[in-house]
Parts: structure tokens; sequence; C-alpha cells
């Protein structure tokens, strides 16, 4: 079994700088677990670059010309739901990555992370897991649900959950991860984890990020003005 290498991890890189393009495929090209297949400056170009060589995941940066990085992460999760984005940003709090995360993104990352934690993220991605920091996602979603174009409908009626799974889905809104619940709770982690498929499965979500995304849009979690 060790003797039989390993399928790399094939990236995309899409990004309208030049410098962050190559800084990011100088990043990444060494490490044999990944092969850098194609640079895109814009996301129309990603869109058909994706198409054409069929990435594992896309590492998208959200501000882009011609078409940007929302709109070119619809696009793919619609046609290519196996090419996975991550999704990139120089803004913290920036109504764009939640954007994209609504649109299918299985992650984001601010661009001042570490080598390290971008290859940790890009596997994670690759995995089909979420990787957003639960504190960043909700100050994220802070700022998106304060901006003036908010969805109008909650997704589902809360009574379709038990009491207990709302509690959980209130501290995953919260930023608190499967431990920090179940102390929280006082039930075990693997408890956790099948409140939270159930939960996955009754708002019709994909992950955490959509999962909190949801809370906020619900009203379950309110924003705390200052």
């Amino acid at each position: 079994m060790s003797g039989v290498p390993q399928k790399k991890i094939s990236v995309l890189i899409a990004d309208d700088q030049p410098l962050v393009r190559r800084g990011l495929a100088l990043i990444l090209s060494p490490d044999p677990a990944f092969e850098v297949v194609a640079e895109a400056e814009d996301g129309e170009q990603a869109v058909a670059l994706a198409h054409r060589f069929r990435p594992d995941v896309v590492v998208m940066d959200i501000r882009m010309p011609v078409l940007d990085g929302v709109q070119a992460t619809e696009q793919l999760a619609a046609a290519l739901p196996d090419c996975r984005v991550l999704a990139l940003s120089t803004f913290d709090m920036d109504e764009y990555v939640v954007g994209a995360l609504r649109a299918g993104a299985y992650g984001f990352l601010p661009k001042d992370i570490s080598p390290e934690e971008l290859v940790a993220a890009i596997h994670i991605v690759h995995a089909g897991e979420a990787t957003v920091a639960p504190r960043l996602l909700t100050r994220l979603i802070s700022t998106y649900v304060r901006a003036p174009h908010r969805p109008q409908k909650p997704p589902l009626s809360l009574s379709e959950l038990t009491p207990r799974e709302v509690e959980v889905w209130r501290l995953i809104a919260t930023g608190l991860d499967n431990a920090e619940i179940a102390r929280a709770l006082d039930i075990t982690v693997s408890t956790v984890k099948n409140y939270i498929t159930s939960i996955f499965d009754k708002l019709s979500v994909r992950d955490r990020a959509q999962a909190v995304i949801a809370a906020y849009e619900s009203g379950l979690v309110e924003t705390q003005q200052n």
C-alpha cells in the first residue's frame, strides 16, 4: 500500500493580481501533494479553465474583474459540483465573502494567512468539509445582515427542529466548535455530530458555514448593535 503513489490534489488559482497568483503557486507547487494546473486572472477565465482542467480545488479571489469570485463560484457549484471552491479576500469583514459561501464555496480565508494555513485549508476543502474560522464567520455574517439587501425569506420554520436541535444550531451560529457545544450542553461530541447531521438535513444546508448564515437569516441569532 505504501508504494502506491497518492493522486495529487489539482488546484486552479484565480486572482486578478499576477503577483498574488505567482505567490500562491510558489507555495503550492513544491508540495508533492499538489499540482497547480492553471491560473486565471478573472472569474470568467476561472470558470472556463475549470471546465477545461476539472481541478479538485479552485482558490478563488472574491474581487475580480469581468466576473467576480461570487458569480464564478455560483457557476462552478452548479456546473462542476465536485470542484471545491476556497474563497480568498483581502477584506476580513466583507459581505462578498458571505455571498461566496451562499454561492457554494466550501470555505473562506483572509489573504494574510500563513502558507501552512493555506495548505491545510485546501486539504480540508478537498475532503468536502468547510474551513471557515467560526468567529470570523460570525463577524462576516454580522456585517452582511446589516447590509440593506437582506434576504426576505427565512429557510424554514423553527418548529421543524426539535428544541435541542435549535439550541445546537444557535451554538453553531455563535462560533462554537463541536467540542465546545458538547461541553456547553453536557453531551458527547458524537451526539453533537448526530444533531448537526439532522440539522443540516432539515435546513437543506451543506456545511457549517451555510448553517450559520441560515441562523442569521431566520432570525434565530441577531447581530449585536454597538
